[in-house]
């Protein structure tokens, strides 16, 4: 491993944006509701599209670790290359954790020390972010904190290397981390039981390297989810919701500059504000259908695409059939339950929802659409209600006593503006406060144990996330939250034109974090600012 000082990005660092391509109006009604919504530009699929609701809905395989030093609890994974059948009859060259797509499912225990060895056999580096885990800042996954593959040399990736890109500051390669080969992260892990997911947060090609696959669940469990009587087991069920788009030989669709994500950064100017895809994958099969029993069912949703959103409802037959209970938020579970007709997932965010199947007979089909969605994309998965069973399960009134945050609390307050800014001429840069990217700079620096009151603003749809650091929704433009802002989130739908307060708790580490737009596209393009917890 070689380190280096921190220096900064020259604003060359940025990509610009065609100004035309970049926004779409959106109207705003309510408490931010949109009568119209944009996130990107669709990539269309050059093969023949499979039909809806053909083939099973995969569930990625568990992983339990084994006992390492320390008594932590101890993973590994490969990343490595891998040939699957996702468009039925033709083979996709994936990049995956251990090959697969998504990766392996990693089940830990709240409070209890875990390490994740990753080793990086692909062609190009990689950074794995646990996103919505307090981390340390050492393995966070900080996009130029990277693993090098092995048998290559760090040297290589060094800015002005072998494979530096176009778009990086050409000075002494100050502010970039090497690991040959193999890393082993550190996560502590204290926090309540969560949904979270890891994914690539490489420099500049975090976009194209989750397209090809590099993402999973990560789930943290404790006594008192444990003790509750919710589902379990099979009816426990995670749905990682991507987007995807293929060339006529099955291959993946992504419009990078440089294909081999070795040289230039970026994509074609037509796809600077999102790439979104024609084909609607869960748990990386293209409109899957799952069967469930006449019982409740958890489902654990989780917004992975590069850019798309998601309004998901229940329908059968096209008209609304059950509701989704809300139990659990980003990063853990609600007070109390949520009852929703609708909920809606921006790039990033996640859901625990239970669905009582119960109600419906055997036979019965349920589609979970998306009403953002057009042209085959308002359509998810299917479930298919097989047959009665004995369930003990339910939602009880009460599910957990998460930690409180008030107001009065707040001992700083900090604006965040996410907007498209004009350089001049005919072209623009995606910045936080006016200011793109730059690895030696800081936005912030908040104290450890305080909390602030961040004002999050934006031109466009901007999802806002924070590493290690946990928030709640308090206002959307000075109006109450939406009910589906309810919980502890790591993640937040900013929607056009509107300023969403956030008070957020810095607990957990001391060091350099980051926030940024989770549209992958924009992160990409420098829509990032570090914040250091001091």
């Amino acid at each position: 491993m070689s380190r280096v000082r921190p220096a900064v990005f020259s604003r060359r660092r940025a990509l610009r944006l065609a100004g035309g391509a970049a926004v779409v109006a959106a109207g705003v009604t309510g408490c931010g509701a949109l009568t119209k919504e944009t996130t990107g530009r669709t990539l269309t699929t050059a093969a023949r599209k499979p039909e809806p609701f053909r083939v099973p809905l995969p569930v990625p395989k568990e992983v339990t670790p084994v006992r390492g030093p320390g008594g932590a609890d101890r993973f590994e994974v490969e990343q490595r290359e891998a040939s699957v059948e996702i468009i039925p009859g033709l083979r996709t060259r994936i990049w995956g954790y251990d090959g697969t797509f998504p990766g392996p499912t990693f089940v830990a225990r709240a409070d209890r020390r875990a390490l994740l060895v990753v080793r990086n056999t692909l062609p190009v580096p990689t950074s794995t972010h646990l996103h919505g885990g307090v981390t340390p800042p050492d393995s966070d996954g900080y996009p130029t904190d990277l693993v090098v593959p092995v048998g290559g040399r760090a040297a290589d990736w060094h800015p002005g290397g072998a494979h530096a890109g176009h778009g990086m500051d050409h000075g002494d390669g100050s502010g970039w981390t090497f690991h040959d080969g193999q890393r082993t992260y550190e996560y502590p892990l204290g926090q309540r039981a969560a949904t979270l997911w890891y994914h690539d947060h490489r420099m500049d090609f975090s976009a194209p390297q989750v397209w090809r696959g590099l993402a999973g669940f990560f789930l943290v469990r404790d006594a008192e989810e444990e003790a509750l009587p919710l589902p379990r087991g099979d009816r426990d069920v995670p749905l990682m919701l991507t987007d995807r788009s293929f060339a006529e030989d099955g291959s993946f669709r992504y419009p990078s500059l440089d294909p081999s994500l070795k040289g230039e950064p970026g994509v074609e100017e037509a796809y600077h504000s999102g790439v979104l895809g024609d084909v609607q994958l869960v748990n990386g099969a293209p409109w899957p259908v799952l069967e469930v029993t006449a019982t409740r069912y958890r489902l654990r949703l989780l917004n992975a695409s590069n850019a798309r959103r998601y309004r998901l409802a229940l329908e059968q037959d096209g008209r609304r059939a059950a509701p989704l209970t809300q139990v659990g938020s980003d990063v853990g579970l609600l007070e109390r339950p949520v009852e929703h007709d609708t909920v809606t997932l921006a790039p990033g965010e996640r859901f625990d929802v239970v669905v009582d199947f119960s109600r419906f007979a055997p036979g019965t089909a349920l589609d979970l659409v998306n009403e953002l969605g057009e042209d085959g994309m308002d359509r998810v998965m299917r479930f298919r209600v097989a047959r009665r069973a004995a369930d003990d399960s339910r939602v009880p009134d009460l599910l957990s006593r998460p930690p409180r945050i008030g107001r009065d609390q707040v001992v700083a307050r900090r604006k965040f503006d996410f907007r498209l800014t004009d350089e001049g001429g005919d072209h623009g840069t995606w910045t936080v406060n006016g200011r793109p990217f730059a690895v030696g700079e800081t936005w912030a620096r908040p104290r450890l144990d305080t909390v602030e009151l961040w004002a999050l603003s934006s031109d466009f749809h901007h999802p806002v996330h924070l590493h290690m650091a946990h928030f709640k929704v308090v206002s959307r433009s000075g109006k109450e939250p939406a009910a589906t802002d309810a919980g502890w989130k790591d993640t937040v739908d900013v929607r056009p034109y509107e300023t969403v307060e956030v008070l957020v708790r810095f607990a957990g580490h001391r060091g350099r974090y980051m926030l940024h737009c989770h549209n992958l596209e924009h992160e990409d393009m420098a829509m990032m600012a570090n914040f250091d917890v001091v």
